[in-house]
This record gives C-alpha cells, sequence and structure tokens, in this order.
C-alpha cells in the first residue's frame, strides 16, 4: 500500500464512535428519527432491538418516543433490505434503501415463495403466478376494509391464505408454514404494506398489518450511491468488504457506489480502506463514554471485520453460532463485555476486560438508567448468547 495515502488508525476509528453513533453523552440525540438518521438502519427483526438501540442514544430515552416515530407519525418504516434482514429506517431514506437493495430482495423471496407454493403446497391445490396475484388482491381488499389486521385476521378472511406449505418435507427439519404468512410478508416486501402496532408490548411480534403508499421510485445506481455515502458519513472509514458485506451487493456494485459516492482511499490497519474526503481531517473529542448495546445493535454489526473494536477472544461468549451479536457492554469504542435483563428487573452485567474503575462506575451508571427508562419492561433477544443466558439466570 502506498504510504501516502492519508493513515486512520484504529484509535482514531474507536473515537469517532462516540459522536457519529451518538453513544457520548455530550452527543445523544432529542428523537428517535435523528438516531435512525445517525446509524442509517436500524436492526429489526428482533422488535426490541429498534428501541433498545434507539434509547441507548436518546438524551431522554422513551419507548413511547420510538412508538410514535413507528406507528403514529411513522416516520420509521421497516424494509426487508440489507442480507435480506428487516431494518427500519427514515422515510427519508426509505425510496433509496427500496431502490438499491429491498427491491431485489423482494424479487428473489416472490421467486422463492411461488416455487415454495407450486412444489410443497398442501391440500391438492395448485398454485402458480395466477392464483397468488389473486390471492394477494384479496388479501389487500381485506386488509382495506379492516383499516388493520393481523395475518389470523385476514386467514379468517381469505381461505387461500389458511392453506400450509411444508418445507424441506424430506429433512429432519421440515416445517409446517401458512400461506398467509408468507403472502403477507411478500406483500409487505413489495411496499404495499407495512407492520403497524404490535398487539401487546413493544416487545411483542405478534403486529398488525397496514396498508402503505408508494415509495417515490429512485434510479438504482443514484440510491446506491447514496446508501454508500450514508454508510461511509456514519460507519466510515471501512473497507470494500465491509460495505459488501453490510449491503449484501455484489462487489461490483459495492466498487461503483463508492465511487459514484466521492470516496476517497485510506490507510487502514486491516489494509486499504474507503472514506468520505470530509471526513479525513475530521477531529472527535475524547471525552470517555460507556454504552449498554442491545444484542444486533447496528454499531456492533455494522463491518464485516470487527477486530479494531472488538477482541476476537470474546466473541465465542457474545455472539451465537450464526453470527447474531448478543447485549454487549462498550467502553470509548471497544467492546468490553455483555450485560442481560434478568426477570425481577435487574440489568445484570459483566467485563470480560479489564477497562478500569473508572469504566465500572460509568457502566454502572448506564445500566441504572437502562433499567430506569425500562421500568420493569421483560425483555429477553431474540437471539440469545452464551453470556446472555449466564446473565439472565
Amino acid at each position: 500500500m502506498s504510504s501516502r495515502l492519508p493513515r486512520i488508525t484504529d484509535a482514531t476509528r474507536r473515537a469517532r464512535l462516540g459522536r457519529s453513533h451518538l453513544l457520548s453523552p455530550a452527543h445523544r440525540a432529542r428523537t428517535a428519527e435523528e438516531v435512525a438518521h445517525a446509524l442509517v438502519a436500524l436492526h429489526a427483526t428482533d422488535p426490541a432491538t429498534v428501541y433498545l438501540s434507539v434509547c441507548a442514544r436518546l438524551a431522554e430515552p422513551s419507548a413511547q418516543a420510538v412508538d410514535r416515530a413507528l406507528y403514529e407519525d411513522v416516520t420509521l418504516v421497516k424494509l426487508l433490505s440489507m442480507r435480506r434482514t428487516l431494518f427500519a429506517v427514515t422515510t427519508e431514506l426509505a425510496p433509496y434503501v427500496d431502490a438499491s437493495t429491498a427491491r431485489a430482495v423482494a424479487e428473489r423471496e416472490r421467486r422463492i415463495l411461488l416455487r415454495h407454493l407450486t412444489e410443497h403446497g398442501e391440500g391438492g391445490v395448485h398454485w402458480d403466478e395466477e392464483r397468488l396475484a389473486e390471492t394477494e388482491r384479496a388479501a389487500l381488499a381485506a386488509l382495506a376494509a379492516r383499516g388493520e389486521a393481523t395475518t389470523a385476521e385476514l386467514n379468517k378472511d381469505v381461505p387461500a391464505l389458511r392453506e400450509s406449505i411444508v418445507t424441506s418435507p424430506d429433512k429432519p427439519y421440515a416445517a409446517r408454514q401458512s400461506v398467509g404468512s408468507r403472502v403477507l410478508r411478500q406483500l409487505a416486501s413489495d411496499g404495499h404494506i407495512r407492520r403497524a402496532r404490535p398487539r401487546g408490548s413493544w416487545t411483542s411480534s405478534m403486529f398488525a398489518w397496514a396498508a402503505v403508499a408508494p415509495l417515490p421510485e429512485v434510479p438504482v445506481r443514484r440510491a446506491k450511491a447514496e446508501v454508500a455515502r450514508r454508510w461511509l458519513a456514519s460507519f466510515g472509514p471501512g473497507t470494500e468488504a465491509d460495505l459488501k458485506w453490510w449491503t449484501g451487493w455484489s462487489l461490483g456494485d459495492v466498487r461503483t457506489a463508492l465511487a459514484d459516492a466521492g470516496a476517497v482511499p485510506v490507510e487502514l490497519t486491516a489494509g486499504e480502506g474507503r472514506a468520505l474526503p470530509e471526513d479525513l481531517d475530521r477531529r472527535d473529542d475524547s471525552a470517555p463514554w460507556a454504552a449498554l448495546l442491545p444484542g444486533l445493535d447496528p454499531t456492533t454489526m455494522g463491518w464485516r471485520r470487527r477486530d479494531w473494536y472488538l477482541d476476537p477472544a470474546l466473541v465465542p461468549a457474545l455472539f451465537d453460532r450464526a453470527g447474531n451479536a448478543g447485549p454487549t457492554v462498550w467502553w470509548n469504542g471497544r467492546v468490553v463485555g455483555g450485560w442481560a435483563l434478568r426477570a425481577d428487573g435487574e440489568v445484570a452485567w459483566r467485563l470480560l476486560a479489564d477497562a478500569g474503575r473508572e469504566a465500572e462506575a460509568a457502566v454502572a451508571a448506564e445500566a441504572e438508567r437502562l433499567a430506569g427508562w425500562l421500568d420493569g419492561q421483560r425483555v429477553t433477544p431474540r437471539y440469545r448468547t452464551p453470556l446472555e443466558r449466564a446473565l439472565a439466570e
């Protein structure tokens, strides 16, 4: 690598997280929308993650603030997008995420759904594209009549939704799935419906569906450039491999998007990276900060290569076997431990690295802050990790 490239050290990258990811108390946000904007996209596969990720970064954490953004003002929307993962993004960014990633995901999901219906449908009923389209039209009409409805409620209105398919029928892990759940997920992927307020607490996975207006169309190349630019602004500097992993794009698409975004090469410890020109001389304050971040938090899951903020020796305790991050404890840009919520509402945490007394005091204060706004709400991560299980007992 040429020594003439600007060099950005791991220490500098860690120092930037406090400001760019709103983790330093001096840089916390006022609204859920500000948090989503700063992080580009919030992991939403586990419903609780959006709330926990946002509130970790709010000056005044409140589940009601996230409720308002998701279900009242609808200024945050959920899209099945990067890496076929459900994310919550701002309505301003949603058209770009849709065009750059979600449309391709939806097309792939439709092919898979149609194959499963034609090959594994039960009851001797023949499925093809025409019957699937008819069923989708009927589901949308039923939803329009109800306003909002759960999958179970729509199943009552549309007989075809009550049918089932068996995936991997000849395997030990064969599973029966509702046609309704798959069809409604497809309609959401295609941008026709959205997840409305859960039936239950904000940790519930039982939600209603609601119709949604189509997103504005954006040219794909322009959309990818904007997503790449936003990722660099929030997560940069990073490598091509980081952005490829985060988006799920091809390497060719990544390189084109980075060039279109105006990224410039920089030298990182991990090799050559990319950054926005305006970030080359950026300075961030070094005020110490601690954070308790939830499983699948965007900061933990933002890069493919993580050893500049995560000791590989900690991975077995803090990640599950599929690579999903559990709850983590951070100190000044490094992962230093994990946490869990016990049945009695206590936030239990453990440092896995010697971070010093100042860190212990700061982490204890963050644990108290988290317990305060949770106010007894029980939260169990969808993807449980060894340390989280041990601490939750």
